[in-house]
């Protein structure tokens, strides 16, 4: 049986923590930020962690 290919669009858009786990960048949050709260955008530039049944479908995207 061939090897699972990785998703190409999923590696660039998920990163694995040091922990193991999954991260994510925000959307809409890149551009217009004039407009939005100062704690809001600040946040945004963290990654937001991946739960449950999303965690495991990118994890086999991503092949980690």
């Amino acid at each position: 049986m061939p090897k699972q290919k990785t998703h190409s669009a999923a590696k660039k858009r998920f990163k694995r923590s040091k922990n193991g786990k999954l991260f994510h960048h925000m959307s809409n949050y890149f551009h217009k930020n004039v407009k939005k709260r100062s704690k809001a955008v600040r946040q945004a530039r963290r990654g937001k962690e991946l739960t449950g049944g999303q965690e495991k479908t990118i994890t086999r995207m991503i092949g980690k």
